[in-house]
C-alpha cells in the first residue's frame, strides 16, 4: 500500500474551472486542434475511462501515436511487499499494454524500486539519462515523489503518478481509482453487511491502513467515514454514534500497512472491549488480521462484520467463509491500461482528451501543493454475488485455488466455477 506524509487527499470528477490545469484537462474532442498538435497520428477516437478492458484491445490503436513520438517511456514501481499486485498484475499488465500499443523493447522500461527511495529516484534519472520523455511512477512517499518531479521537470520530462498522487509541478498527472469512492464503496458495503448479518446494536471497531504514509489510506478513510458517520474526519472519535444506533468503540491507524501490526492492534481493543461486533478494514490484508483474531476467540461466520479491499485470493476465501462482507476491485488493467494511453498521448506531444483526463486530485488545505489533471477509474465491491462476474472472469483470482480452500460446494452454491 502506499505511503506518504499528506493528511488528506481529494479527488473529484470533471476539469471545469480549474485555471491551473486546463492545458492539461482542456482537450474534449480526441481529433480537436488541440488534441491533434505535436505532429502525426491521433488520439483513439472516443477514448475515455471506461476504453480499457482485461484484453487491452483498444491499446492497438495507439500504434500511430506511438511511431510520432519521440524517448523512451520509463515506469518505475514502488516494491514487491506492500502488494503482491505490482509483480503479479501491474508489471505484466503494463506490459502487455505497451506491446500491444506497439512499442519495441527498446522504447519502454519498467523497474521497481524494492521499497527505496533512492532506488525510486536513481531509477527515475537513469532513465531520463537513457532517453525518456515520459515518466511513470508510484511514488513510495511523498517526499521522493516531489524530488522526482522536480528532477524530470528539469530535464523537460512529463510525469505520470501511477496510483498515487505527487501534488506537484505543472506537468504532472495521476493516474488512479477514485480513492474516497472506493472507501464509499467499504462503508456502503459494511452497513449492507450489518444489516444482512443481523448484527444487534452495533460496536464498531474501525482498522485504518497506513494514514501515518499514505493520502489514499486518508482518503479511504474519509469514504467510509463519510458513509458511516455523516463526517470526513479521520480517526473519528471514540463514542462517535449515527442514526442507525452504532457506536464507535475505537479508531486507529496501522502504521505503514503492516498487517501484523493491525492484528496486534485489534487484538489489544478486542481484549479491552470484547463487546466489539462490527469492524470497518481499509483492505483485506488488515480484514484478514483481524478475522484470524476473531477466529482465535471462537468467532462464527456471518456474526461480526469485517470489510476490505483490493480483492485479493485471501479476502475472497473470507468472503466465501461468510467472515469478510466484501471487497473493492480496482481492475489492476484499467489503471495499466490507461496509464500507457496517457504517456502515449504525451509522448506524442497531444493533449489528452477529458473524456480520458477526467478529473483532478488534490492536496489538503494547509499542505504545500497543486491540484493535478487526473485519470480517475471506477472501483466495484466486490461480495458472493458478483465475485464470479468481476475478479473470477477477469482471471485477477483464480476460481480453483480459492475453491480448494473453501470447498468446492460453497462455489457451487455462489455460482463460482
Amino acid at each position: 500500500m502506499q505511503r506518504g506524509s499528506v493528511r488528506k487527499l481529494m479527488a473529484v470528477g470533471g476539469c471545469a474551472g480549474i485555471a491551473a490545469v486546463v492545458a492539461a484537462c482542456g482537450g474534449s474532442e480526441s481529433n480537436s486542434p488541440s488534441a491533434s498538435s505535436g505532429g502525426g497520428g491521433s488520439i483513439p477516437s472516443g477514448l475515455s475511462v471506461n476504453s480499457f478492458d482485461v484484453n487491452f484491445s483498444v491499446m492497438s490503436q495507439f500504434k500511430g501515436l506511438v511511431s510520432a513520438g519521440k524517448g523512451l517511456v520509463g515506469v518505475v514501481l514502488p516494491d514487491t511487499t506492500s502488494s503482491t499486485r505490482y509483480v503479479n498484475f501491474d508489471q505484466p499488465y503494463l506490459t502487455t499494454a505497451f506491446q500491444n500499443a506497439g512499442y519495441s523493447q527498446s522504447q519502454f522500461k519498467i523497474d521497481n524500486a524494492q521499497g527505496s527511495d533512492a532506488t525510486e529516484l536513481a531509477d527515475v534519472q537513469s532513465d531520463i539519462t537513457l532517453g525518456a520523455s515520459v515518466i511513470v511512477f508510484d511514488p513510495l512517499d511523498s517526499t521522493v515523489g516531489t524530488q522526482i518531479q522536480q528532477y524530470a521537470s528539469q530535464h523537460g520530462v512529463s510525469v505520470i503518478s501511477y496510483d498515487r498522487a505527487t501534488f506537484s509541478g505543472t506537468n504532472t498527472y495521476y493516474v488512479s481509482f477514485d480513492n474516497v469512492q472506493v472507501g464509499k464503496l467499504i462503508g456502503q458495503g459494511f452497513e449492507d453487511c450489518v444489516s444482512s448479518w443481523n448484527v444487534s446494536s452495533p460496536k464498531v471497531f474501525t482498522l485504518n491502513g497506513g494514514e501515518d504514509t499514505d493520502p489514499n489510506a486518508i482518503s479511504f478513510a474519509q469514504g467510509y467515514n463519510q458513509v458511516v458517520w455523516g463526517s470526513t474526519d479521520t480517526p473519528q472519535k471514540a463514542g462517535t454514534t449515527n442514526s442507525k444506533g452504532y457506536t464507535l468503540v475505537g479508531d486507529q491507524i496501522t502504521p505503514g500497512w503492516v498487517n501484523a501490526t493491525g492484528g496486534t492492534i485489534f487484538q489489544q481493543q478486542y481484549t479491552a472491549h470484547p463487546n466489539i461486533n462490527a469492524t470497518i478494514e481499509a483492505n483485506d490484508g488488515l480484514a484478514n488480521a483481524v478475522i484470524t483474531v476473531l477466529k482465535n476467540t471462537g468467532a462464527k461466520a456471518k456474526t461480526i462484520p469485517t470489510t476490505g479491499q483490493d480483492a485479493t485470493p485471501q479476502g475472497m476465501e473470507n468472503v466465501l467463509a461468510g467472515y469478510q462482507c466484501g471487497s473493492v476491485y480496482k481492475a489492476v488493467y484499467k489503471e495499466a491500461g490507461a496509464a500507457v494511453a496517457l504517456a502515449t498521448i504525451l509522448r506524442a506531444g497531444k493533449t489528452p482528451p477529458s473524456s480520458l483526463v477526467n478529473g483532478t486530485t488534490s492536496p489538503p488545505s494547509g499542505v504545500t501543493g497543486n491540484q493535478q489533471p487526473a485519470i480517475l477509474l471506477t472501483p466495484v465491491w466486490v461480495t458472493t454475488s458478483n465475485m464470479e462476474s468481476t475478479v473470477i472472469k477477469d482471471k485477477f483470482v483464480d476460481a480453483a485455488t480459492i475453491c480448494g480452500v473453501v470447498g468446492a460446494s460453497v462455489c457451487s452454491q455462489y455460482g463460482i466455477s
